[in-house]
């Protein structure tokens, strides 16, 4: 019986060993995530970025990454155009029926938020000034002394006055365009179902001749206005001028202000091209947008209806 069980253990101790060399536990870690500590912004700017590649960054020059901490020292705030990192959490498990299925698209589809309006927004109405003909003098049709940019002085109000302009191709800037932060009078701005009620808007666009941050060229302007209202007459413009360097276009942009209102009620456009008839433009395009009741006196604004 000795001999026996001890031929027994050996076995049993051999079996052990072999399972022990066999099986092997790993343990995988996983990284978590940590919440995001550096964020994204310019040297002049007022906000800061937690996306490197967000569109509030997409015309800056020069983009410096800071911790969240230098940043709030500073006194930047987060750039409407993004919101803080959320912690990831779990989804809870819903049963899908073809009646909620269907509630959810149609509901997605109307919360959804576009920079651009959507095909079922009302047309925008341009009024037609004196048969279109701007009615420009010779004498600032004359390409003699090349082109030029004149922009008036801001009023008592800091209201923008007047833009004028002879512009050619050599006035078109050729870098891309720095985040805007200058904040025209009657700048209340919100989010509405189509995007963003206002844009800051150039009086002639920064396309045409580089002008960006200029407060005597910017007034608030709804986005109807600013697109497609007056970048559609920019665009054309634009147009002409890169097919050639011989061409010349005069343009003037007259922010049309009532009283002592602070928000525009709409711009006036001026446009000729120089020695042809290709552009000819004299236009009022109102500061309106629709589903909208604005309060011209400041900027404020509500809900039509």
């Amino acid at each position: 019986m000795t001999t026996k069980s001890a031929s027994w253990v050996k076995w049993l101790a051999l079996i052990i060993l072999t399972i022990g060399a066999t099986v092997t536990t790993i343990a995988v870690n996983h990284p978590t995530v940590a919440h995001a500590t550096t964020v994204y912004v310019t040297r002049t700017g007022k906000h800061y970025f937690y996306k490197r590649y967000d569109r509030g960054l997409n015309r800056a020059k020069k983009v410096y990454a800071v911790s969240l901490a230098t940043a709030k020292r500073r006194g930047l705030t987060l750039s409407a155009t993004e919101t803080a990192p959320k912690k990831a959490r779990k989804k809870a498990k819903v049963r899908r029926t073809t009646r909620k299925t269907v509630k959810r698209r149609t509901t997605t589809r109307k919360a959804k938020v576009k920079g651009r309006y959507q095909a079922s927004t009302p047309t925008y109405h341009v009024k037609v000034l004196h048969q279109n003909k701007p009615g420009f003098s010779k004498a600032t049709l004359s390409t003699k002394h090349g082109a030029w940019q004149r922009y008036g002085h801001l009023d008592g109000l800091n209201r923008a006055t007047a833009a004028n302009a002879l512009l050619n191709k050599k006035l078109m800037p050729k870098g891309q365009r720095d985040a805007l932060y200058v904040n025209p009078t009657a700048w209340h701005n919100k989010r509405i179902k189509t995007g963003w009620l206002y844009n800051r808007c150039h009086l002639i666009g920064y396309q045409l001749t580089g002008q960006n941050n200029n407060p005597r060229n910017l007034i608030t302007g709804t986005r109807q206005l600013n697109d497609p209202g007056m970048t559609t007459y920019e665009n054309r413009v634009a147009k002409y001028l890169r097919a050639s360097s011989h061409h010349y276009v005069r343009y003037r942009v007259t922010p049309v202000f009532k009283g002592q209102n602070l928000l525009a009620s709409g711009v006036k456009m001026q446009i000729q091209s120089v020695g042809s008839n290709k552009l000819r433009y004299n236009v009022y395009l109102p500061n309106t947008q629709a589903g909208m009741k604005l309060n011209y006196a400041n900027g404020y604004s509500r809900v039509a209806g």
